[in-house]
């Protein structure tokens, strides 16, 4: 039966299954020459892929971040001697003023008293002076280390660990490549702040005799005007070391997480699962597919072919809003469809154009489209004709 309008059809057709020669089988004399293989399993083992977002997370539970204390000094340093010099006039007050009253009143006050007194006010003085530099070191302290590192809770450097007593790993740990990057950071330091201090000391060194001149006040505010810009200088020349040894730091933390090729394979196997399961899984699946689609063809009204490799099979019910493709396949499942159609008595129409339509456009549980109504349409009225005259026989 022809159809006297099908939608065009846009679809590339099918390749056909390749088939094995039996001359494949046999070697060719190029394949008998042995060749050099370049074996990069040999290779696994060393180090050279970067670090996994889980080997990172990993190594954060554990506690093995990037850290720099030199960063948390030089910030400690900084905004310790800042809050000093913005409430040096209030503490030098405070502690002037009390000392005063302290020699003011001791040698009335030698009773119980009088000593707890003092010592209370001394109490006060303090929490008035030093609190408030200590708080903002604190304060200053806990950023820095939520900025390295994050909210990081770790117990496992805590633990008891055995090779910790072990004389032989701890001289290896003393003349370790760490160790001796961090003497050679602290000679650095030594030397560099040493320098700045002394080219800024022998210009202030030669002034001193003169505070013999000076009265007390006037002495104290000098001293710390020095102290002062000495503390910035020096802060400003640990701030630059701190700042590069938390690239190093980063740097040294990811050196020590790289991962060979075959930690990033097992990795990958741990968390998305073995492929050579995963494969099976979905084989599985296709089969369990198949089995269920297999099992529709039964209640197909036609199976519309290609003929050869291709195999549609149609129902259509009262009160459906068009036929439905229940089963479809090619080549092996192709054929599988018409046996069943067979075993059923189901009728098989060739319609090439029809059923290259529906094999692209339609998949499995899908309705036909409006553009091949009509086509489907004239199928089916021709298979009901059939089955009319078979019932009327």
């Amino acid at each position: 039966m022809k159809c006297t309008r099908i939608f065009p059809l846009l679809s590339k057709p099918l390749p056909l299954e390749s088939m094995r020669n039996d001359k494949d089988l046999v070697p060719s004399p190029q394949s008998l020459v042995p060749e050099f293989v370049f074996d990069l399993q040999r290779f696994d083992g060393e180090k050279t892929e970067e670090p996994t977002s889980k080997k990172r997370e990993d190594a954060r539970k554990k506690g093995q971040v990037a850290k720099s204390q030199e960063l948390n000094t030089a910030f400690v340093l900084l905004i310790g001697f800042l809050i000093l010099r913005i409430l040096w006039e209030f503490i030098y007050g405070n502690i002037a003023e009390y000392t005063i009253y302290l020699y003011s009143h001791i040698s009335q006050n030698m009773s119980t008293e009088g000593i707890t007194e003092l010592f209370i006010g001394i109490m006060i003085l303090l929490a008035k002076t030093v609190l408030p530099v200590m708080f903002a070191i604190l304060i200053v302290g806990l950023a820095i280390n939520v900025f390295q590192v994050g909210m990081v809770v770790s117990t496992e450097k805590l633990e008891p660990k055995l090779e910790n007593l072990n004389p032989i790993n701890g001289f290896g740990r003393i003349f370790s490549k760490r160790s001796i990057v961090e003497l050679c950071k602290s000679i650095f330091k030594i030397i560099v702040i040493g320098y700045f201090l002394y080219l800024y000391l022998k210009d202030q060194i030669p002034l001193v005799p003169q505070f013999i001149f000076f009265d007390l006040q006037h002495s104290l505010a000098t001293a710390a005007d020095v102290i002062f810009t000495m503390a910035f200088q020096v802060v400003g020349v640990i701030m630059i070391m701190a700042l590069a040894d938390y690239a190093y730091q980063k740097w040294q933390t990811t050196q020590d997480l790289m991962m060979s090729k075959q930690e990033v394979k097992d990795e990958f196997k741990q968390m998305e699962g073995d492929p050579q399961i995963k494969s099976r899984i979905k084989q599985k699946q296709r089969q369990m597919a198949m089995q269920r689609m297999m099992s529709e063809v039964p209640k197909a009204d036609v199976i519309v072919t290609n003929p050869t490799h291709l195999a549609i099979a149609l129902s259509y019910k009262k009160g459906m809003i068009a036929p439905v493709v229940i089963a479809k396949g090619q080549d092996r499942v192709a054929e599988r469809i018409k046996d069943i159609a067979r075993e059923h008595h189901i009728l098989i129409v060739e319609n090439k154009p029809v059923a290259r339509a529906l094999y692209e456009a339609v998949e499995v549980g899908g309705t036909v489209p409006a553009e091949l109504y009509q086509a489907v349409a004239e199928i089916l009225a021709y298979v009901y004709r059939i089955k009319h005259r078979r019932v009327t026989k």
